[in-house]
């Protein structure tokens, strides 16, 4: 079973409904007690950082994530659920993240200044290096993205690359906690095959 965190700020029906499509259990929940006993996680997330970040501490799910997390449960975050995993952020301000992955949130800055901010869209996932939520993806395969800061981290914490102008962490990861800037649930099939992955390993019963 996977434990979807609700405080919020997350697209939680396309999210619960793909976990379905590939037969998994769901509990959407913000409940910090189910967060802490849960067997793997799923941290969403849309919008602005401080604001979400605050929720998570309102609502004492911050805690109870470093303590899930801290034990080793399986846990992935998606878009700016992926971002607060990481240390601080510099989105309107400067604002504490949940520590899990080192590293700074940033504003992105294309080479190319004819290229769009948000980066919306799709692009291609080049794979760094092996992942296990990305053992059932192949290089080149495509993602969907809508973000407008990137993950500033070291190359060890990176498993994925996307190209738009500069290079944007895609997938990242320490120890057992694992983030997609994109949106698995809004990629079809191959998006899927993500989640399918995380959700193969191995976590509490």
């Amino acid at each position: 079973m996977v434990t979807v965190i609700d405080y919020g700020v997350g697209n939680l029906f396309s999210l619960a409904s793909s976990l379905r499509a590939i037969g998994e259990e769901a509990v959407v929940t913000g409940d910090a007690d189910k967060v802490r006993s849960a067997g793997r996680l799923i941290l969403p997330g849309v919008g602005a950082f401080g604001d979400a970040a605050e929720k998570l501490r309102r609502g004492g799910l911050y805690e109870a994530l470093l303590d899930a997390a801290g034990r080793g449960v399986p846990l992935l975050g998606i878009c700016l659920g992926m971002q607060l995993l990481f240390d601080e952020s510099f989105e309107y301000g400067r604002h504490r993240g949940l520590g899990l992955i080192p590293g700074a949130v940033r504003a992105m800055e294309p080479v190319d200044k004819s290229l769009k901010i948000p980066h919306m869209g799709w692009n291609a996932l080049h794979i760094t290096q092996p992942c296990p939520i990305l053992k059932n993806t192949r290089e080149g395969e495509h993602m969907y993205f809508v973000h407008s800061y990137y993950a500033d981290t070291a190359p060890e914490n990176i498993f994925a690359t996307a190209e738009y102008g500069m290079e944007v962490p895609a997938v990242v990861g320490r120890g057992s906690v694992f983030g997609a800037q994109f949106h698995p649930e809004k990629s079809g099939e191959r998006g899927l095959a993500i989640l399918r992955a995380f959700c193969a390993m191995e976590g509490r019963t």
